[in-house]
């Protein structure tokens, strides 16, 4: 059974920093690329930030590089987003999601649409 269970949200002034994490199970975590989106409410699901399954390759929205950088722990099954210099437009709802690593090319990464599994999400509120 599939899992991914992401923790670490929570209320952040501005400017500060706030790490997530994203725990996998239920499937070979190395051959599948992570990425992370995030949702408000009534907007679109936003790209963020993706990794591939084993880490060297990594891709970012504009609106965050340079501000948040993404990983991964191959050995204990989890991706992590680090998010500095957080704005109160960052706020959202954050979401895991994780896609087999020999299917995505280029601008695929970008796309939820790729992703086989999501996880429940986890509010982040950025305050001014």
């Amino acid at each position: 059974q599939v899992q991914l269970v992401e923790s670490g949200g929570g209320l952040v002034q501005a400017r500060g920093s706030l790490s997530l994490s994203c725990a996998a199970s239920g499937f070979r975590f190395s051959s599948y690329g992570m990425g992370w989106f995030r949702q408000d409410p009534g907007k679109a699901r936003e790209f963020v930030a993706a990794v591939s399954g084993g880490g060297s390759s990594t891709y970012y929205s504009d609106s965050v590089k340079g501000r948040f950088t993404i990983s991964r722990d191959n050995a204990k099954n989890t991706a992590y987003l680090q998010m500095s210099s957080l704005k109160p437009e960052d706020t959202a709802v954050y979401y895991c999601a994780a896609v087999e690593d020999r299917r995505m090319y280029g601008s695929s990464w970008f796309r939820d649409e790729y992703y086989d599994y999501w996880g429940q999400g986890t509010q982040v509120t950025v305050s001014s």
